[in-house]
């Protein structure tokens, strides 16, 4: 039995049905995500350390990471994964810092000119996750970005592991960032905390990060109420348009990176050849048992497909319709079909251009749009970090060149005060 579904030549009128993203798992998330977000706005501290100590399985006293923990972070980790991180980092930098660019004014009539200016948000909250990995990668997506963009209040909340500390690693990478303000707090109430403020969490202006179904339905419900976040968020996914001059094995191992994510992850094959899908299959049969997390990847492909099309023209529009996080093209001249993503958060060309590149680095970011909202959502950038301020200035004679237009359409509007607004000033003169 394949561990895989494979779908021969789709009606277009099938593919949102083939295309579903696997339900969400826990039902009615909202009421008892509300009832934790309200208890932390109401109890502060003392509400977080109740749900730390009956979500986490760990008291604490205090949040903060102690000196020692700081101090001692560097020497607990091998040298290999510290240069790794460090090799991350800059490629990470180099890439978001090329983002960075000043706006020139723009003179729209003769003594009218109008300029923006990018500001730093601040303060800014950053969760990342722990669980069952703790993604310290995800610190430098968000660090770097947010450094870059000029943010100098930086909170940072992560789930305590089962002693209590933080993983030495984020550690590490919030050291390497310059970033102080570390939290021992993980799940809904890390949102609440951050999007409320406690007598030891900051409220911040907008948080970053990825996280659970609670994390997630947290995030939406403190965005309704005026704190801003990254964008909607759910399981990872990918897509991999392939054909028979890719390497069934790597696009195989492609799937299983994603699958390795959550057992809610979704991963999709779109391609043209008979005898690749079914090469990729018996490679996913052969890598799949070995895997360290072969449950949560098993759960996974459940939920995955690989879909047989007829021509490019077919295969990219399916792809343009599921809308993936993570949308790899593996075939021949890949770059001749860059011009027909519409849709995706992130792309990667070539048979040496795997998804795990991206997530740690060849520098782009790999916090993305998920569950279609590619469609309408970018990754996060400099930009994520910044509001733009437009700015103008206008001399009398360039009010007076719009001032019949500003009286006409304010009047039409009903609005005499506005057209009182300019008129005034030519009545003193």
């Amino acid at each position: 039995m394949s561990l895989i579904k494979l779908i021969e030549n789709p009606e277009r009128g099938e593919w949102d049905e083939w295309l579903a993203r696997p339900a969400m798992t826990a039902a009615n998330l909202e009421e008892p995500v509300r009832k934790l977000l309200q208890s932390v706005r109401l109890g502060g501290d003392a509400a977080v350390r109740a749900c730390t100590r009956e979500y986490d399985k760990v008291l604490l006293e205090d949040f903060s990471v102690s000196k020692e923990d700081w101090e001692s972070a560097a020497g607990r980790l091998d040298e290999n994964l510290k240069q790794a991180i460090r090799q991350a980092r800059e490629h990470i930098e180099k890439f978001h810092r090329g983002q960075i660019s000043e706006e020139p004014g723009v003179e729209t009539g003769p003594g009218i000119r109008c300029w923006r200016k990018a500001v730093a948000i601040d303060p800014v909250g950053l969760y990342i996750p722990g669980g069952t990995a703790p993604l310290f990668s995800t610190l430098l997506m968000l660090g770097i970005p947010a450094r870059l963009a000029g943010c100098t209040e930086i909170v940072v909340c992560t789930p305590p592991l089962a002693d209590g500390s933080v993983h030495p690693a984020i550690l590490f990478c919030a050291s390497e960032l310059g970033i102080s303000r570390v939290f021992r707090i993980g799940g809904a109430q890390a949102i609440a905390a951050m999007a409320y403020g406690t007598e030891t969490v900051p409220k911040v202006n907008k948080i970053f990060g990825p996280g659970n179904q609670y994390v997630t339905e947290a995030k939406k419900i403190v965005q309704q109420e005026g704190t801003a976040i990254d964008m909607p968020a759910g399981p990872s996914e990918l897509a991999i348009f392939a054909d028979d001059t890719a390497d069934p094995a790597c696009i195989a191992a492609d799937l299983l990176s994603q699958c390795e994510h959550g057992s809610d992850s979704q991963v999709i094959l779109v391609t043209e050849s008979r005898a690749l899908a079914g090469s990729v299959a018996r490679s996913l049969a052969i890598q799949w048992p070995t895997l360290p997390r072969k449950d949560v990847a098993g759960k996974s492909l459940a939920n995955s497909r690989i879909f047989l099309v007829n021509g490019i023209p077919e295969a990219m529009d399916l792809l343009n319709a599921y809308a993936p996080e993570h949308l790899i093209l593996n075939c021949a001249q890949a770059g001749r079909l860059t011009g027909l993503v519409k849709n995706a958060g992130s792309v990667f060309l070539g048979n040496f251009s795997p998804e795990s590149a991206g997530d740690y680095a060849s520098g782009t970011n790999h916090t993305l749009p998920t569950n279609g909202f590619a469609r309408s959502y970018s990754g996060v950038s400099v930009d994520s970090f910044v509001k733009k301020i437009s700015f103008q200035e206008l001399t009398p004679n360039g009010l007076r060149l719009i001032q019949e237009t500003i009286v006409n359409m304010a009047r039409a509007e009903g609005l005499e005060a506005h057209a009182r607004a300019v008129d005034i000033r030519f009545k003193k003169s």
